[in-house]
């Protein structure tokens, strides 16, 4: 593999192991850099190495709808993380499959007001224009939600102009007896879902998956890496919040692919989290404990199934609220990435107010064996910079308070931050 002295050196280390201002004038068009001509690419040999660590990129945007400023954003982490090589990696005639959050909102608000309701798209745009320096030309973009809304944003407008190919989102009911464009898996330990349909290509060999998602509140604390990727799942089976009513209550059709002891299997896990005394499992919320036990077991059902290579938070600028139409922007400049998408997403949730040991997933996610921790401080941190990653401390980075709706407690702000003390050295699962 062929490296530059500055990618061995950060190798080597590896084994030691805001007010938004005016707009700026518009900046000149990132140089193209042809770094084509070799057979495969890689992740940087640090990623690689620190496949539990998660890297922090601070950014430098002066504001979030400075198109240039994000683009070129994308474009250089692009540049530095992905290195191209000669003799081994992910051959460069691989699919790459994007999955970005790409919700968007319109309501009575100046549309700039709902800007951060997905993944920035110019970010986007600058990611896949590094990809593409490498030689990559096969891209597509995933999504089951909101084909409306795809191009409030630009998403489209980027696809069509990179050459992405994008989804048809909707199926009908027969072309899941013929498995049209989708792929089925098959859910080990199944306790919602015992097999999930996912738009093809994904599972298919020769594919490699990016996920980039957005840092922002939802009614499931945060909507993170691991949540995103429940937009890959074919429409109907890609709603995991309404409880009972989508498992219980599912559709004749749909009941051969559900675990046939989904009632039972789940409240053996609910009423042990009641007997724990979990934080906020008295909640009397629309999205209730119930609710969250069951959109849980869906997300983890999912992730068993689902190989990502990369995933990232892209927090150029974040936002607080439900996710959707209600909430604020907030520039904090920092994108966060790794290989595990769980310890990920607890970086994001403790940089974002919260407490993850609070939050049913991580909980969850590790009783079913699928991560090896929820406690944020188990996970290596390393800063992104222009000349390598540097060895960090979680509270080396400021933290962003992004209030949410999730499980609120009596006599509590509707949006407020799940950051009670959690102790980690006693619950340990």
């Amino acid at each position: 593999m062929s490296i530059s002295r500055r990618e061995l050196l950060c190798s080597s280390a590896a084994a030691v192991s805001l007010a938004a201002g005016p707009l700026p004038a518009a900046a000149p068009a990132p140089a193209v850099r042809d770094r084509s001509g070799r057979r495969f690419f890689n992740l940087h040999p640090l990623i690689e190495a620190n496949p539990k660590a998660v890297f922090i990129r601070r950014t430098k945007v002066p504001h979030k709808m400075d198109e240039e400023a994000k683009r070129r954003e994308g474009l250089d982490l692009a540049r530095q993380i992905f290195v191209a090589s000669d003799t081994s990696g992910v051959p460069i005639s691989h699919r790459v499959l994007l999955k970005p959050n790409q919700c968007s909102v319109r309501n009575q608000r100046p549309h700039v007001e709902n800007w951060g309701t997905g993944t920035d798209p110019q970010f986007y745009e600058g990611m896949i224009m590094g990809l593409q320096e490498l030689g990559l030309k096969k891209f597509h973009f995933l999504e089951a939600n909101n084909f409306n809304t795809w191009n409030w944003r630009g998403f489209n407008d980027i696809n069509d102009k990179l050459g992405v190919e994008m989804n048809e989102p909707d199926r009908r009911v027969r072309n899941f007896l013929d498995d049209f464009e989708m792929n089925w898996h098959k859910v080990p330990d199944a306790v919602v879902y015992a097999r999930i349909p996912h738009y093809a290509p994904i599972g298919e060999p020769d594919t490699w998956m990016l996920n980039i998602a957005k840092w922002k509140a939802h009614g499931m604390c945060l909507s993170q890496s691991v949540k995103n990727e429940q937009g890959l799942c074919v429409k109907p089976f890609v709603r995991f919040c309404p409880g009972w009513r989508m498992a219980t209550g599912v559709p004749e059709w749909m009941k051969p692919y559900m675990n046939p002891n989904v009632e039972r299997d789940v409240n053996r896990f609910f009423d042990r989290h009641i007997k724990l005394g979990y934080s906020r499992y008295q909640s009397r919320a629309d999205l209730g404990p119930i609710h969250q036990e069951i959109w849980a077991h869906k997300t983890c059902d999912n992730m068993s199934v689902l190989k990502t290579d990369l995933a990232m938070i892209e927090g150029i600028y974040s936002r607080d609220g439900d996710g959707f139409g209600i909430g604020h922007d907030y520039l904090t400049n920092l994108v966060m990435f790794g290989k595990d998408k769980f310890r990920l997403d607890l970086v994001g949730l403790h940089l974002g107010g919260h407490e993850p040991g609070n939050v049913n997933l991580y909980r969850t996610a590790k009783e079913r064996g699928l991560t090896d921790t929820f406690n944020p401080w188990d996970v290596p941190i390393f800063e992104w910079l222009d000349d390598g990653p540097v060895a960090r401390k979680l509270t080396d980075f400021e933290r962003t308070p992004l209030k949410t709706y999730y499980l609120q407690k009596d006599n509590e702000p509707l949006f407020h931050l799940v950051n009670e003390p959690f102790d980690y050295d006693r619950i340990k699962l």
